[in-house]
């Protein structure tokens, strides 16, 4: 009795477990029925919105803002207020009228009768008849006071009642490399008077080795210059480059051309341009030291082979000295035609651009060391210098 009664109980225990995958398979068809509800769902709605969009393409919009704030470099507007009206166009005249030539200027300074203008001594070289061209396409007669081609400098004077502005002067050890500056100039002429290029000053003190000419011979000199990525164009030589305060910093003058160099343009630091204003504006010789002597570069090698001269095996730099005048510092100082000249105060001496460099540094009066060699053998003497004057173009 006992064993019937534990088969039936284990009999009624065996029934719920049969009939829990029945509930388990029901679960996952409504599972999969619902999940494929939705699929179905999705689908459809973005293949509706697709048609919609093909067939309404009009109605999607976009969110933008739109910007009405004007950009202006209100500095910069100022500055060009400040200088604009005080540069000109100038230009060199044939007699018959023509122009022969034309660069830039600005006005620097006025008096009760004229205002009086700086610009490069080669823009002016080419004759005596000189007019002005203003911003506003006046015309001004010009009179050439006095030019000066070492420093490439010229000052010229005009109808102070012609005079529209005059430039604030400044000083370029006040701009720090990589800021903005500006030139206002005359590209290609007078036909783009008043033009404003733009840039930063790219370096100061740079050493450029440039030279004159007066038709027969050629003189290399070398000059520090303020270097600018500014575009500087034929025209814009002797125009002002200038600074955010709208104060003239330099004076364009060179432009170093290669077809594999752009954007490195060249201008006189006005500081150095203002230390000889008051001799040219009087129409004066500039007064330079000089030592007396003849000399020739050691790079020279067919001119030194021509007149036998032999350099020592441990001089690789310098300038020999053909000739020695008496009366002169370099004779005062014991110098001897055969000597070599290798350094000036120290500094190394590799040309004759680089020896009137170091010697121009120097003023009337000074004492001067100059290191030299003589039979193999370096030797060391002082000059003090003596003065000469360079000739001015000059008219009354």
């Amino acid at each position: 009795m006992k064993d019937k009664i534990e088969f039936i109980e284990s009999e009624k225990k065996e029934e719920p477990n049969n009939e829990k995958p029945n509930k388990s398979r029901k679960k996952l068809n409504n599972s999969l029925k619902f999940a494929l509800i939705i699929l179905l769902a999705f689908a459809l709605g973005v293949g509706l919105m697709y048609w919609y969009s093909v067939e309404n393409p009009k109605v999607v919009n976009k969110n933008t803002i739109t910007s009405n704030t004007k950009v202006t470099e209100e500095a910069m507007e100022d500055a060009i207020d400040k200088i604009y009206d005080a540069v000109l166009c100038i230009e060199v005249l044939s007699d018959d009228g023509s122009v022969l030539s034309s660069g830039t200027g600005f006005v620097y300074a006025t008096d009760d009768n004229y205002g009086y203008v700086l610009t490069n001594a080669h823009v002016v070289s080419g004759g005596t008849n000189v007019q002005g061209i203003m911003t506003d396409n006046t015309t001004t007669s010009l009179t050439i006071l006095g030019t000066d081609s070492y420093t490439d400098l010229a000052v010229l004077r005009m109808d102070v009642k012609q005079v529209k502005q005059v430039a604030s002067i400044g000083d370029s050890k006040n701009t720090a490399v990589g800021n903005t500056v500006f030139t206002v100039g005359s590209p290609m002429g007078s036909t783009y008077v008043g033009t404003v290029t733009k840039g930063i000053l790219s370096g100061k003190d740079r050493l450029v080795e440039t030279s004159t000419s007066n038709g027969l011979s050629s003189e290399s000199y070398i000059v520090k210059v303020l270097q600018t990525d500014a575009a500087i164009s034929p025209g814009n030589s002797g125009g002002p480059l200038v600074n955010l305060a709208g104060d003239v910093i330099g004076i364009t003058s060179l432009k170093l051309v290669d077809d594999e160099v752009e954007g490195m343009g060249f201008a006189i630091p006005i500081e150095d341009a203002m230390n000889y204003v008051e001799y040219l504006e009087q129409g004066k010789a500039i007064e330079r030291p000089v030592v007396g002597v003849q000399i020739l570069d050691l790079t020279n090698r067919y001119v030194l082979y021509r007149y036998g001269i032999n350099v020592p095996d441990n001089v690789d730099s310098g300038i020999y000295l053909v000739e020695v005048n008496s009366g002169y510092p370099a004779s005062d100082g014991g110098l001897k035609a055969g000597d070599i000249i290798t350094k000036i105060d120290g500094n190394e001496i590799t040309s004759v651009s680089e020896f009137k460099y170091e010697l121009y540094k120097h003023n009337i009066g000074d004492t001067i060391e100059v290191t030299y060699y003589r039979d193999g053998k370096e030797n060391k003497t002082t000059l003090k210098l003596n003065k000469t004057t360079l000739k001015l173009n000059k008219t009354s």
